[in-house]
């Protein structure tokens, strides 16, 4: 016969056991998303999107670095999103082409239409690759659409993926010259010229199809996206090269960042002009002291 012992009993124990018996083992509720962005319906982005979706003659591939799936806040999608489906496709990965996807994927990028945007030292601006490609294109009488193959990432990540794809190192390499700085003012660019994946690609797209107006009306989801999260508590961030510029930046400068502000500088035509300047008035000290 079982004798229930009441000294034995802990009120403490057995509360903490109701309240545990009393968890429900459904998930919560969670807030609605959208269909098309994923994201909280109280902050889509879709609204801005092109509608209908842009219809282009290029194509554009991008190799996105595995972690830049994982951030909330990206631009790829809405480029994605933006023109008509198929022409922007998406591969992951941290090397290209890999096993998984270099039937479909190597084929592109050995394409003599393919170009590679990112800043190596053999890239130039894309505007005079354009206009050989056009001459080159009306000798034949023939006119074929780019695939513009872009790398999504951070620098860092973008400068690995490059060094380890040495297919892409074959590519026809073309970079953008004075593009502006970056609408995406709530994430910390390593440079007053660097861009988003979107910007990068609309800036792009507005040169190789001759249409100026695919950057304004591409770049709006960004510009919702912004506001949304200023209104919200956001604050903008300035450049890490204006930071340093204005004596603001607290970490020591290392050589990557050192040599992306180098690049950066070299690209902008201001600072090529007054290189120049400064290199004709050296030139005329010299001659003086000389005479």
């Amino acid at each position: 016969m079982d004798i229930e012992d009441n000294s034995s009993r802990n009120p403490l124990l057995e509360e903490c056991c109701e309240d545990l018996f009393g968890i429900h083992l459904d998930p919560p509720d969670r807030r609605d998303k959208c269909e098309k962005c994923k994201r909280p319906a109280v902050v889509c982005w879709c609204p801005s999107l092109p509608n209908p979706p842009l219809d282009i003659k290029s194509a554009i591939v991008i190799l996105q670095h595995p972690a830049e799936e994982k951030r909330s806040l990206r631009t790829a999608l809405m480029l994605q999103l933006g023109v008509t489906p198929g022409k922007c496709v998406v591969y992951k990965g941290k090397r290209f082409p890999s096993p998984k996807n270099q039937a479909e994927l190597e084929p592109i990028l050995n394409s003599p239409n393919s170009l590679l945007l990112y800043p190596s030292k053999d890239s130039v601006p894309i505007e005079c690759v354009m206009a050989q490609i056009n001459t080159d294109q009306d000798e034949r009488n023939e006119e074929q659409p780019f695939i513009l193959v872009l790398i999504d990432g951070t620098w860092p990540q973008a400068k690995a993926i490059y060094a380890s794809s040495p297919m892409l190192h074959g590519m026809r390499q073309v970079k953008l010259i004075a593009a502006g700085n970056s609408d995406y003012i709530i994430r910390t660019q390593p440079t007053e010229g660097c861009l988003s994946t979107l910007e990068t690609a609309a800036q792009a797209l507005s040169v190789l199809e001759k249409r100026a107006e695919l950057r304004q009306l591409l770049v709006r989801p960004l510009h919702t996206l912004c506001k949304y999260q200023l209104d919200n508590g956001a604050v903008e961030h300035q450049s890490k090269e204006f930071r340093i510029k204005n004596q603001q930046y607290p970490k020591q400068i290392g050589k990557r960042l050192n040599r992306l502000l180098n690049y950066s500088t070299i690209c902008r035509p201001e600072a090529r002009e007054e290189s120049m300047m400064n290199g004709m008035d050296t030139n005329l000290q010299q001659q003086q002291q000389e005479t």
